[in-house]
């Protein structure tokens, strides 16, 4: 990055002073070194979201942050409805709710081990993911509206999970206000065999062991100990989601021009969030929340079968799942003053701080788990949300490591058979239907995950509370 584009306000904290069109000024968070490598179009979309109607307060981008579809990947920005702000499907991103579902097993890594290829094949033959996956639940049209109405609480109801899981899922594991009716018959088509899916490209499901405590009061409030071993599944809305991006960009193209929202590029399309349109999206990608939070249930329940047979002595509990690619209505403080704000979190991590009523009881002193994904061969965090979160970025964290390099690039220069045998060789097993698409997300395709942890540690963003390291990882 061209250092003239930024001013440093302290260790982790840049300044994109507003000028122009902005209406507000622009915050980059991360390291120094973070900040040399990122591209300078990180810059120019923060100064692109300033310059929004009805956005409040900043333009922030996470220490992971790389340019993205209209907003950077890292992108935060809060609108207020009452002073014409919009929304933007480009600010939410196209694999809507995609996130992060932490679980327990209660099995330490002595009792792990000696099953570990066991487990790693079953849950290769049992997890269907990949480009063009289907899944073993194949869905009526009547049927899907119940996911997109009912989210992880559907999945519950049809016998995928237990309801204590719904305790320890962003937003009770249903999104408030999903509208199925807003969603296109393409959108639906796409996802009727597509439920209980991994999917491809950076979406995994990743055996992991704890092997660093940072915040030992935390950790024992989350249920967290060194030595134990713990599974992640990373993964979104798939094909509806996709679908739900795609039409809304198209409308909003036609709508910004109705409404004479002048756009710094065609990519940051919005509607303003009372207008009709802006509604009926609204309504539209909440329905691809409860998409993605169901078809994350449904990947436990199948991760809960394949323990229940190989490991019967191990128990399936979940720790957290928390989304990164979304629009919720929250409260926050804007001038001074409790405000009602449209808060776009794209490729960013929600991380509440302690005390709020909306987490679970036994997190409710430590603050909301912010659990951040690794690479297949790096680790793996968990975090804690902070009050100085709230004040920093509408209580919001990064939420992973962040790509630099293009999937094209990395293919040019890793061969997935290598990296999987180099990976091996680590201790680290790795199953997937496509060896390209293991290129693609080869470590080295990406920043520096424990930097970027610590630049947000640093920041006061979120607070390192264990860090992970994968043992097996299943792959599109």
């Amino acid at each position: 990055m061209d250092r003239k584009l930024v001013k440093r306000r302290s260790d982790t904290t840049w300044l994109v002073e507003r000028t122009g069109k902005m209406h507000v000024d622009g915050v980059i968070f991360g390291s120094e070194q973070l900040i040399n490598d990122m591209d300078d179009m990180v810059v120019r979309q923060v100064q692109n979201v300033a310059g929004l109607p009805g956005i409040v307060e900043g333009s922030f981008a996470m220490p992971d942050a790389h340019w993205g579809y209209g907003f950077c990947i890292g992108g935060v920005a809060a609108f207020d409805p009452d002073a014409g702000g919009v929304v933007s499907a480009g600010g939410v991103g196209f694999d809507i709710s995609c996130g992060v579902r932490t679980m327990h097993t209660r099995l330490k890594e002595d009792a792990f081990l000696p099953l570990r290829e066991r487990l790693a094949d079953a849950l290769f033959r049992k997890i269907p993911a990949g480009v063009g996956s289907t899944g073993r639940v194949k869905l009526s049209m009547s049927r899907l509206d119940g996911v997109l109405s009912g989210g992880a609480m559907w999945a519950v109801e049809n016998g995928f999970g237990d309801k204590d899981d719904l305790r320890f899922i962003e937003t009770g594991g249903c999104a408030d206000g999903a509208d199925p009716s807003q969603v296109s018959e393409q959108a639906k088509k796409r996802q009727l065999e597509e439920m209980g899916t991994l999917g491809s490209g950076n979406h995994y499901l990743e055996i992991q062991k704890v092997v660093q405590v940072y915040d030992q009061e935390a950790a024992a409030a989350f249920g967290i100990e060194e030595g134990d071993i713990k599974i992640s599944i990373h993964c979104g809305s798939r094909g509806l989601g996709h679908q739900i991006g795609t039409d809304f960009l198209k409308k909003m193209t036609v709508t910004a021009k109705m409404y004479a929202i002048e756009l710094a590029e065609r990519e940051l399309a919005c509607a303003p969030l009372n207008s009709p349109v802006g509604q009926s999206y609204l309504g539209a990608m909440r329905a691809g929340i409860n998409c993605a939070l169901a078809n994350r249930q449904m990947l436990m329940h199948l991760v809960r079968e394949v323990f229940e047979e190989i490991a019967p002595h191990g128990t399936i509990r979940l720790l957290y799942d928390v989304s990164h690619n979304t629009c919720q209505r929250e409260q926050h403080t804007v001038g001074g003053k409790q405000k009602w704000v449209f808060v776009h979190r794209k490729g960013a991590t929600r991380a509440w701080e302690p005390g709020r009523a909306e987490l679970p009881a036994e997190y409710r002193k430590a603050g909301q788990p912010v659990l951040i994904g690794g690479t297949m061969g790096t680790a793996s965090y968990i975090l804690a949300g902070t009050a100085q979160s709230e004040r920093l970025a509408f209580g919001s964290a990064c939420h992973g490591a962040g790509r630099n390099m293009s999937r094209h690039a990395a293919t040019q220069k890793w061969n997935g058979k290598e990296v999987v045998e180099r990976l091996a060789h680590q201790g680290i097993l790795i199953r997937s239907r496509s060896m390209r698409g293991i290129a693609e997300e080869a470590p080295g395709a990406y920043k520096d995950v424990s930097e970027v942890v610590e630049a947000t540690h640093q920041a006061g963003l979120a607070k390192k509370v264990a860090k992970l390291v994968p043992l097996a990882c299943v792959k599109g």
